[in-house]
């Protein structure tokens, strides 16, 4: 990753928006020596929603409703 002065940053700004853009390489911006913020790659939104992800893939085997057994739980007692 690529290092840079706040003060460089701000002349180059549209150039290393252009590099990174074109490379797809992460840019650090440090003020007085201090990481401030990092450039890189706009990565849009994911092509699938997790929502949803398995639907249909699933089986209910029997009855599922019904009590499993005659015994009382415990909380219940």
């Amino acid at each position: 990753m690529q290092t840079i002065q706040a003060s460089k940053f701000k002349a180059q700004c549209l150039a290393l928006m252009d590099r990174v853009a074109r490379t797809g390489e992460t840019i650090l911006v440090t003020k007085n020596g201090r990481p401030v913020a990092e450039l890189r790659p706009h990565r849009g939104p994911r092509a699938k929603s997790l929502i949803g992800l398995h639907k249909g893939q699933g089986k209910i085997l029997g009855d599922i409703i019904s009590p499993i057994g005659t015994e009382l739980w415990e909380a219940l007692k």
